[in-house]
């Protein structure tokens, strides 16, 4: 977390119309960046023509759903003149029914700045006070305590985004320095006055997939290093297990040309350099966990671009309900707060991830058992003489690993297929996405766990390797992952609690500690 008085010496995001990336928000989340507001006056304008059209439907006695009638099914309601005002308040009341875990800082930040994204395209009919206020909370890091369970991801994440517009308004909760305290103590210390919120501006803010579409940029992040360390612990797995190089052969993977496999494979080449058949003596073909690593890791690496594309075409886009065209002066009542492309790129992204827990369970499993990993010990214990007997290495690591793997290969049920009939009907066909991206960064954290595991094990087994076979003679790239693998991790001679050793190695996968392939 950045207190406010560093905020000046981090790299800026700008919000506005234009175009941002997953890897703003992601900087934002993580505090590598702040956001800022343009303040280009033709943004700006273009924000105030959306507020001061709806204020003048709001004169001519327009009807307007959500401003001048009531909510969903109650859209039917008309709403008296003088109780319009008092109409966001009651919206984000009336939702504060979440349940669960919290999001986390770096989750809240990232929804946070993706509603910003949403609001600033200018066609949510909202105030260019709304927005800034939002870039208060951001700036002073007054976090909405936002429980994560309560959405089905349309009318997009309504109950937890009404934390973040009560929040705006000086209610509920916020996390400050890792403590909770009243939003209105919060706001009054940071000398930030309470929003009043104009008529459409409780919908604009709750009505919208900025939920899911912040933890799918989170979520995207995290997949693509997992594609990178999957196959440097491939490379490693292979060379503890006295593998064959030439299963990456590039005219081999030239013949099946999917882009992000052959990439996987070229990886693997460079990281074991070599083009040559197997010696006389080794085996002729690895197990497919070796062998077929780049089709597995490579299914992932495949649909990074297209999961890009729906992550940040979702970010950039007006995503509420009503749609306010203030140039042509029209007010467009549809569905766009409904969440399905987020629903389906994590369903999608969680199954791939899964599959790398899997491929790398496969791959220890191997390099546990002496029937299978070319002469190693059992269990690669590293304890020699009388006091082997007693010694058991990796063998609880290996069940840890199954668990763990196991349980990410269950929450791969697509979650998107679960549509809810809810609110009198109203809404009878919803997306679910926001379950979704829940599920899938769950599927992450345990796939993370299973990496976490792999590494100690490549560790050990190349050590092992090295120790039995001198000659074997790793390359510069496998050397300083090696380094740096032994820098946090020692031997396992002595059985000894695991637990410390994972967990460091989890700070450092979620930090992307390691630069991997250029």
């Amino acid at each position: 977390m950045q207190p406010a008085d560093r905020k000046q010496d981090m790299r800026a995001v700008q919000f506005d119309q234009g175009r941002l990336q997953i890897e703003n928000i992601v900087d934002i989340a993580e505090g590598a960046a702040h956001a800022v507001l343009s303040d280009a006056p033709a943004f700006r304008a273009a924000i105030a023509r959306g507020a001061d059209f709806l204020e003048k439907v709001l004169r001519e006695d327009g009807t307007i759903y959500g401003v001048t009638t009531g909510y969903g099914d109650s859209c039917t309601v008309t709403v008296p003149p003088e109780l319009v005002a008092e109409l966001p308040h009651h919206l984000y009341s009336y939702h504060g029914c979440g349940l669960g875990q919290h999001f986390t800082p770096a989750q809240t930040r990232a929804i946070m700045a993706a509603r910003l994204a949403s609001l600033c395209k200018g066609f949510s009919g909202v105030s260019v006070d709304l927005l800034e206020q939002i870039e208060r909370l951001l700036k002073h890091d007054l976090l909405p305590l936002m429980p994560s369970e309560g959405s089905v991801g349309a009318s997009g994440d309504l109950t937890p985004l009404s934390y973040l517009a009560a929040v705006l308004c000086g209610d509920r909760e916020v996390w400050r320095d890792g403590v909770q305290v009243s939003a209105a103590q919060a706001l009054a210390d940071a000398g930030i006055t309470p929003l009043k919120l104009r008529p459409k501006e409780g919908l604009a803010i709750m009505n919208g997939t900025a939920v899911m579409t912040g933890l799918a940029c989170l979520a995207y992040t995290r997949a693509e290093y997992l594609v990178r360390l999957s196959t440097r612990i491939t490379a490693l797995a292979s060379f503890a297990l006295d593998g064959n190089a030439h299963h990456f052969n590039e005219t081999l993977f030239s013949v099946k040309p999917h882009p992000g496999q052959q990439q996987v494979a070229a990886w693997l080449r460079a990281d074991l350099s070599s083009n040559e058949p197997p010696r006389n003596g080794k085996r002729l073909q690895d197990r497919y966990s070796i062998r077929c690593a780049p089709h597995v890791i490579g299914v992932l690496g495949d649909a990074l671009p297209w999961l890009r594309q729906f992550i940040e075409n979702e970010l950039n886009s007006a995503n509420d309900n009503p749609i306010i065209d203030a140039e042509g002066e029209h007010i467009l009542h549809g569905g766009h707060f409904y969440g399905g492309h987020i629903a389906f790129a994590m369903d999608s992204m969680k199954n791939a991830v899964a599959n790398l827990a899997d491929l790398l369970d496969r791959q220890m499993a191997l390099m546990v058992d002496s029937r299978y990993n070319h002469g190693l010990p059992a269990n690669l214990s590293g304890m020699e003489g009388p006091r082997a007997t007693i010694n058991h290495g990796l063998k609880a690591l290996q069940i840890s690993a199954s668990a763990w793997t196991a349980e990410a290969l269950k929450l791969t049920m697509p979650a998107s297929v679960f549509s809810r009939s809810t609110e009198c009907h109203n809404q009878d066909k919803v997306s679910m996405g926001t379950i979704a991206a829940r599920d899938c960064l769950r599927v992450l954290e345990l796939t993370e766990q299973v990496v976490a595991a792999l590494l100690i094990t490549v560790r050990q087994g190349v050590w092992l390797r090295c120790k039995c076979n001198p000659s074997a003679a790793l390359t510069p790239a496998l050397q300083e992952m090696m380094q740096a693998l032994e820098a946090d991790i020692r031997p396992v001679e002595e059985d000894r609690r695991l637990e410390p050793d994972l967990r460091l190695l989890l700070e450092r996968i979620r930090n992307r500690n390691w630069t991997l392939y250029a």
